[in-house]
């Protein structure tokens, strides 16, 4: 017998991604299950309700009706507290969950519920890789550098510096910490824009592979406090990219290292999923990015690949499908059991925790 499947619109500010696409819908009722999918959940990601209902899904027309008939929750961001108090007990969802942020206030109210949750995030290979967060990770690298571009400029409060400079005036220095996916991605990013790109790790092995992937072009260093000190005195724009997967984020740049920036230089911290890597950090949104510390504009927003709704659901719908049609066509007991990357994702099940939150 075939699940129902519930795909909700996203109600987080500017998130435009959705949870299915309608040939995934289409793929999923093919094979015997029925999916529910409210109206207008994909507008953002450039899917109608009509290529939905061509797909085989029925549309709902109230906020709370998919939660309620759903067996399993496809969503793109972890719930709301109300999208929470809509589920219904012992249901199955898989989304980007990143709790280590979240309060304990709400993984309870997650357990009362009895849920079981397949944090997108946490799937990971045995080799480290995380495949769902990947394409997700080069998506944010490379908005990073849109979004210094922006944010540089004086209108927008900033320096008034152009990222890449001109015959006669140096270009910009970045600095970055954090040479996985993310960080290395955003090197590159900024390096094809013209900064001076300036890429640090505690890992000197991934700083070999970053260097060996981009060149002498940018500069590498060991992530020791010393070298930040010395570096953050003339960064115009910081990159936070420090990523412990599962855990909150080490904080990596503190208020000392703040207020030795010049004022209206930059920092965006792409750690703040996990809590951010910045000591001044908090979170901020699309409609609010900015705020300031110590004369240095903050950009923290949570959801960046939200905004490129299209080209971020197709990206990570991509990499989740193999786990999604693991988990619909064999039952979550006997999909964890074939696939270990899979395993690593349970992070709630039944309403227990089934890893440390590393909070």
């Amino acid at each position: 017998m075939g699940l129902v499947i519930g795909i909700p619109k996203e109600r987080d500010p500017y998130e435009y991604r959705v949870g299915m696409t309608p040939i995934g819908v289409e793929l999923l009722t093919a094979q015997g299950h029925q999916c529910y999918v409210e109206t207008r959940a994909g507008v953002g990601s450039g899917f109608s309700d009509t290529a939905y209902q061509d797909a085989g899904a029925r549309l709902t027309y109230t906020p709370d009706e998919v939660f309620r008939r759903a067996d399993l929750l496809l969503k793109v961001v972890r719930p709301t507290d109300q999208e929470v108090a809509w589920m219904k007990d012992g249901q199955t969802l898989m989304g980007l969950m990143f709790l280590v942020s979240a309060h304990e206030s709400y993984h309870r109210a997650l357990q009362d519920k009895g849920a079981t949750i397949i944090a997108y995030e946490l799937i990971q290979e045995a080799d480290g890789r995380l495949p769902v967060l990947y394409p997700l990770s080069l998506i944010g690298g490379r908005l990073a550098v849109v979004t210094a571009s922006h944010f540089m400029l004086n209108i927008k409060g900033g320096t008034g510096m152009l990222l890449g400079g001109i015959a006669g005036v140096p270009a910009a220095t970045v600095l970055i910490v954090g040479a996985g996916v993310v960080g290395t991605t955003a090197a590159d990013s900024f390096q094809r824009g013209g900064a001076r790109v300036i890429l640090m790790d505690q890992d000197l092995r991934a700083l070999q592979t970053a260097q060996d992937r981009l060149g002498r072009q940018v500069t590498t260093m060991i992530s020791y406090d010393f070298n930040l000190h010395s570096v953050c005195k003339y960064t115009d724009v910081f990159v936070g990219a420090v990523q412990v997967p599962g855990q909150r984020a080490p904080i990596v740049f503190t208020r000392e290292m703040v207020r030795a920036m010049k004022p209206g230089s930059l920092i965006i911290d792409l750690s703040i999923d996990q809590g951010g890597c910045v000591e001044t950090s908090r979170p901020t949104t699309h409609d609010d990015p900015i705020f300031v510390v110590d004369g240095v504009n903050h950009y923290c927003v949570p959801n960046m690949p939200g905004v490129v709704g299209r080209t971020a659901t197709h990206a990570f719908l991509n990499a989740a499908w193999p786990f999604i049609t693991q988990v619909v066509g064999e039952g979550l007991a006997a999909a964890v059991a074939a696939s270990p990357a899979l395993a690593e994702g349970v992070i709630m099940q039944g309403g227990a925790l089934q890893r440390d939150l590393g909070r």
